[in-house]
């Protein structure tokens, strides 16, 4: 009966919850949008100039807003639709940002002097591609497949396995 009684005791601590002494508060997440300063002359920009026309030629069309947004754009279709043309506005640090663009079948083109620039070519990989449109002028080209006897064609005929016939060992009976 004790051993009941002791087991019962056992079980039921075993059974409460412990207080967690972990002071660790996840970090609550919250999101605070600060508005941009020029945002709410964005929101309500009242439109100045608009200047849209579309024919048999191709397409133009033009705008500015009263906060500085200015657009505008010509197409054409040949071969695809070829455009030109250009936009422009105020960043929240109050610089005039201008791009200019092409765009055809090369793809959209832009220009601006805030626009990021590629880094140069190394001079071994522009070695590399010079030399990569000498041989395809040239006739030769490699297209990066492996091909069998392209490579150590002379040496794959002598690396074939030309198995030869031994003569079966002799063996001597042993007397005891």
């Amino acid at each position: 009966m004790q051993l009941l009684i002791i087991a019962s005791v056992i079980g039921l601590c075993a059974c409460g919850t412990l207080p967690q002494y972990n002071n660790y508060n996840l970090p609550q997440y919250r999101q605070y949008y600060q508005e941009r300063p020029r945002a709410s002359l964005e929101r309500n920009a009242a439109i100045l100039r608009s200047v849209s026309d579309a024919n048999e030629n191709g397409y133009h069309y033009a705008y500015d807003t009263e906060n500085g947004i200015q657009a505008e754009e010509t197409g054409v279709e040949n071969n695809g639709i070829q455009a030109q043309g250009g936009y422009s506005y105020t960043g929240d640090d109050g610089q005039v940002y201008s791009v200019r663009y092409t765009a055809d079948a090369n793809g959209f083109q832009p220009q601006g002097a805030h626009l990021p620039t590629p880094p140069p070519v190394p001079e071994a990989i522009a070695k590399a591609l010079q030399e990569n449109a000498r041989d395809e002028a040239n006739g030769i080209f490699d297209d990066g497949s492996y091909h069998d006897g392209k490579y150590d064609a002379g040496v794959i005929a002598s690396r074939t396995y030309n198995p030869q016939r031994f003569a079966a060992p002799a063996y001597r009976p042993y007397r005891f």
